[in-house]
């Protein structure tokens, strides 16, 4: 892992009088894994959005690939390009099939002939274990097969870095493993990923690193092993002992 393909600084995040996110520091080196757990509300979800600017920052940068693109008049849309994102929540046009849930952002923004867009989202359809479900809208599909339908559509545009929102909340557990799957996959590849997660296994097996934040914080960090079996902070362990038990 050489360099920061991400990085925060002291970034603080505020909507209203609530401060979400309290000055921030935290660099995610190229093709490393970090992990982030925390308690609801704590501002794990809006650090993920403040790293591709779907919210903009209160105070503070936001460096992709060393370029601050935070700074006024940064390309928002080339920025994202560079980002992807899974959420929780699915997000598939339900009009749409699988491969056209794919190929409709490349084809729309980057101008990709069609037959081009589909060849490389038929080879990602593979690669998420959905080759025969092409032709399939999301309606046809499960919410495991869903989900795994959005990483591959976020890895149309080639991003730089991958963030995954809990995107295993919203499923039954017999389909969780299929998209841990995906992301072991990718982890593998060599992909950056920052990713929140509940799904502690998933943090031990692949983190190379786990962040716990709360309350707008990062209250601690370290390798998963080390923080999951002997955190160092009170708060830390108080968690621990509810998700873990």
């Amino acid at each position: 892992m050489t360099g920061g393909a991400i990085e925060l600084r002291g970034v603080h995040k505020a909507f209203g009088d609530v401060e979400v996110l309290r000055g921030v520091d935290l660099t995610v080196a190229t093709g490393e894994v970090l992990v982030v757990i925390g308690p609801s509300g704590g501002g794990k979800s809006t650090l993920l959005r403040c790293v591709n600017l779907l919210e903009p920052v209160t105070s503070g940068q936001v460096l992709l690939d060393g370029e601050d693109i935070t700074a006024p008049g940064v390309d928002l849309d080339q920025v994202r390009r560079r980002i992807g994102m899974v959420f929780q929540q699915f997000n598939l046009f339900p009009h749409l099939s699988a491969l056209d849930n794919l190929t409709l952002a490349p084809r729309k923004l980057l101008r990709t002939a069609r037959a081009d867009a589909e060849q490389r989202a038929h080879t990602l359809l593979e690669r998420v274990g959905l080759a025969d479900k092409a032709a399939n809208y999301p309606r046809q599909l499960s919410g495991g097969q869903q989900q795994r339908v959005a990483i591959a559509r976020a890895l149309m545009m080639d991003p730089h870095v991958m963030l995954f929102d809990e995107v295993t909340s919203a499923l039954d557990p017999e389909l969780v493993s299929e998209v841990l799957d995906v992301m072991r996959d990718l982890a593998g590849s060599g992909m950056t990923m920052l990713c929140v997660t509940h799904e502690m296994g998933f943090a031990r097996e692949l983190g190379d690193r786990l962040v716990f934040v709360d309350g707008g914080v990062i209250a601690e960090q370290g390798p998963p092993a080390t923080v999951l079996d002997e955190p160092r902070h009170d708060r830390t362990r108080q968690f621990l002992r509810k998700v873990l038990r």
